[in-house]
């Protein structure tokens, strides 16, 4: 999720020339349902080698503050990392040793739901938001994030997590229609000129990451 620029023309020019004269960056997130077991941790981290991104984004680790170490990956020694007590949720961002990445802010919760980094990516601005959304209330707090961290976002921000949140009938099998907070929340996105960025690259296609075995359906969240 990314935010959009007014002038679709300059938009274009923009990524134009960011194809030509930019550094190549990669995001994947993932969420990994408890990294307490170390042979779950070894296949994320061999996951991690194989795909070589940029920046890795995990959700629901189930660590504790002091499990900073059983995120380590050789090759991403940046680690920044929300936890709570209880080892429940937790989000973390790795970043990879390849690149020029400077941290100038760090905001998380201690629920272990989101980090936002502010910083320099080969001397460019970014700041990225990871976000593990609760079970239930996931438009509500999503919604109530995007407010609390309003001054932050810029368009250089992007989004990335587990938002517990279908944002169209196309993102589940069901076709079941759109709620009033998932409407809500649709409505502070383009408020805040936040695009979906998959969902923009492809407006009519229908792809899933999760699947609920309790009610049979596939939903992109």
């Amino acid at each position: 999720m990314g935010q959009e620029t007014k002038e679709t023309e300059e938009n274009r020019k923009t990524r134009h020339k960011m194809v030509v004269v930019g550094h190549h960056v990669s995001i994947i997130t993932l969420n990994v349902n408890g990294l307490n077991s170390p042979i779950k941790r070894h296949r994320v981290a061999g996951w991690i080698k194989e795909q070589d991104p940029t920046i890795c984004c995990l959700q629901e680790t189930h660590l504790s503050p002091k499990d900073k170490h059983r995120l380590r990956v050789k090759g991403w020694r940046t680690i920044l990392q929300a936890n709570n007590e209880q080892k429940k949720a937790g989000v973390a961002i790795l970043i990879s040793d390849k690149v020029d990445f400077k941290a100038k802010q760090i905001k998380k919760d201690k629920e272990g739901q989101y980090i936002m980094i502010k910083g320099t990516l080969h001397q460019e601005d970014i700041t990225l938001i990871n976000i593990y959304a609760p079970n239930t209330g996931a438009p509500k707090f999503v919604k109530q994030l995007l407010i609390d961290l309003k001054e932050d976002i810029n368009n250089n921000t992007i989004i990335v997590g587990d938002l517990n949140t279908p944002l169209t009938p196309m993102d589940r099998t069901s076709r079941q229609k759109i709620n009033k907070e998932i409407i809500e929340l649709n409505e502070k996105l383009d408020q805040m000129d936040l695009i979906d960025i998959y969902r923009t690259l492809h407006p009519k296609t229908a792809e899933y990451t999760f699947f609920s075995s309790t009610h049979g359906t596939f939903s992109r969240i």
